[in-house]
C-alpha cells in the first residue's frame, strides 16, 4: 500500500498484491485521486487491477506501482513493474481493439522522461507498453536504443504475460530495489543539463528585449542579480532578490535570461525557471523546443526530434506545483541552487495552500503559505541558494494570492539569515 504522497497511488509487491482484495486496491487508487473519479475510469481502474494480479502470481518476484507520478512532469503511468532489475512501464487502453499511434507516442513519452528526468531511472532499460485488451495478438518487434530505452512493445491482454517472460529472457540487468527506484529523486540526466545550456545560443539578449524593454535596464538588472549569485556562492550564504515591474515591462524575459546565464556559465547551479501560469510553461517549452528544432536542422548536424527539443526545455523550465508536489513528499534539498519564480506575488496564502495540500494531496499537517513552504524547500541547503521572485506591480491580487508582503513575512519570521535585494521603490 502506497504512503500518503509516495510517488504512486498504490504499490506493492506481488505477494502483496496477491493478498490485497482488488477492492482494497481500487480504494486506494481512488483515494489518492485528486479529482472526482467517474464510472469510466472506476471501471478502467479495476480491469487493470484484475489484469495485473495474473501478471503478479506469474512474476512472484515483480514489483507494482499503479498511477506512478514522474518526477515534476505532472504525468502518470497508467502501472510500473519492476522485475529481474528491469522497468517496465505500461499504459492500459481498456477495450481498445487497435494499438493507436498516439497512445504509443504516450507510453514511449513516460519512458523517455523517466530516463530524463528520475535518477533511479538513468542506468536501467525501461520497456515501454501499450496493452490496447481487445486488439489483435502483434508480432514482437525488439529494438532497444542506445539510451537504454525500447521501441514501444504492444500486447493486448493475452499476450502481456508472455511478452514481458520473452524479454526477460533476452534482457540482462543488475538487480534492483523497487522502492528505493521509487524514491529517487528528480534530476535531468548530464544531457538535458547539456541541452538546456545552450538556450538562447547565438542570441543577444539585447536584442531580444528591445520589442519589451529597455535593453539597457534588462541588462542591469541581469549584472545585479548575477552579482548577488556569486557573493551568495563565495560567501555559502542565502539570499532572495526580487524583481519588480509592470506587466509587459519585460520581467518573464529577465527571469529567463538570468537563469540561462547561470546555466551556461555555471552547471553545477543547475538553474530553473518556474511558472505557476500553465500556459506560458507550454508556451515557453514549444517556442524554446521550436527554436532548438531549428537550429540542429541548420547546422547540419543530425536533426534533433521534436519531443526529445520538448523534452530538454521541460528540464529549465517548469510548473511550480509540479516543483511544490516533489517536495512535499521528501525532505531532500533541491538539485537546483538558483530558483527563478515568475509571478511570485500570485503564490498562494497560508489559507490557499492549506485548504489545497489537504483536500487534494492528503496532507493533513500541511499549513503555511507556498512562500513560506518554497523558501523552506531551498532553505534545506546548507550551504547557498538564491531565490529570483518576478514580482508584478499594479496587479490586481486575486482571492488566495499572497503578494509581495508573505514573501517578505515569510523571511522575516522563518529565515532572518536570508539576504534581501529589494528595490527602494
Amino acid at each position: 500500500m502506497a504512503p500518503i504522497f509516495s510517488r504512486s497511488y498504490y504499490s506493492s509487491s506481488a505477494a502483496e498484491f496477491l493478498r490485497t482484495s482488488s477492492a482494497a486496491v481500487l480504494g486506494e487508487l481512488v483515494a489518492h485521486h485528486a479529482f472526482t473519479v467517474d464510472q469510466n475510469q472506476r471501471n478502467a481502474w479495476q480491469a487493470e487491477i484484475s489484469h495485473l494480479k495474473e501478471i503478479a502470481n506469474a512474476l512472484s518476484d515483480s514489483f507494482f506501482f499503479l498511477e506512478f507520478a514522474i518526477p515534476r512532469m505532472g504525468k502518470r503511468a497508467d502501472a510500473v513493474i519492476i522485475t529481474d532489475g528491469v522497468v517496465f512501464v505500461i499504459e492500459y487502453k481498456v477495450g481498445a481493439d487497435d494499438y493507436q499511434k498516439h497512445a504509443m507516442d504516450q507510453v514511449l513519452d513516460y519512458a523517455l522522461d523517466l530516463k530524463n528526468f528520475h535518477e533511479g531511472s538513468h542506468s536501467r532499460t525501461l520497456v515501454p507498453i501499450l496493452v490496447a485488451t481487445e486488439a489483435q495478438a502483434p508480432q514482437l518487434e525488439v529494438k532497444v536504443w542506445s539510451d537504454g530505452v525500447m521501441r514501444p512493445i504492444l500486447a493486448n491482454r493475452a499476450t502481456l504475460l508472455p511478452t514481458i517472460r520473452e524479454l526477460l529472457a533476452s534482457l540482462k540487468s543488475l538487480p534492483l530495489n523497487a522502492e528505493a527506484w521509487s524514491e529517487s529523486s528528480y534530476k535531468p540526466t548530464p544531457t538535458i543539463v547539456e541541452a538546456a545550456q545552450a538556450l538562447y545560443r547565438g542570441h543577444d539578449v539585447q536584442e531580444i528585449s528591445r520589442s519589451e524593454a529597455g535593453a539597457e535596464n534588462l541588462s542591469r538588472t541581469g549584472a545585479y542579480i548575477a552579482a548577488a549569485i556569486v557573493e551568495a556562492k563565495r560567501c555559502d550564504r542565502k539570499a532572495i532578490c526580487f524583481v519588480t515591474g509592470v506587466p509587459g515591462s519585460g520581467k518573464t524575459l529577465a527571469g529567463l535570461n538570468i537563469a540561462t546565464e547561470r546555466m551556461r556559465s555555471s552547471a553545477d547551479e543547475h538553474a530553473v525557471f518556474l511558472s505557476g501560469n500553465g500556459p506560458l510553461v507550454s508556451v515557453l517549452r514549444e517556442a524554446l523546443a521550436n527554436d532548438e528544432v531549428d537550429r540542429s536542422k541548420a547546422s547540419g548536424a543530425q536533426t534533433v526530434s521534436k519531443r526529445d527539443a520538448y523534452r530538454h526545455a521541460s528540464a529549465f523550465i517548469q510548473n511550480i506545483h509540479h516543483f511544490r508536489d516533489e517536495y512535499v513528499r521528501t525532505a531532500a534539498a533541491p538539485r537546483e541552487r538558483v530558483v527563478v519564480f515568475d509571478e511570485a506575488q500570485r503564490a498562494w496564502n497560508r489559507e490557499q495552500a492549506t485548504r489545497f495540500m489537504r483536500e487534494k494531496r492528503g496532507q493533513a499537517e500541511f499549513d503555511m503559505s507556498e512562500p513560506q513552504f518554497l523558501l523552506s524547500v531551498m532553505d534545506r541547503h546548507k550551504d547557498w541558494c538564491v531565490v529570483v521572485c518576478l514580482i508584478g506591480g499594479g496587479q490586481e491580487i486575486n482571492t488566495g494570492e499572497a503578494g509581495l508582503e508573505e514573501w517578505l513575512t515569510a523571511i522575516e519570521r522563518n529565515h532572518p539569515d536570508w539576504q534581501i535585494h529589494l528595490s527602494d521603490r
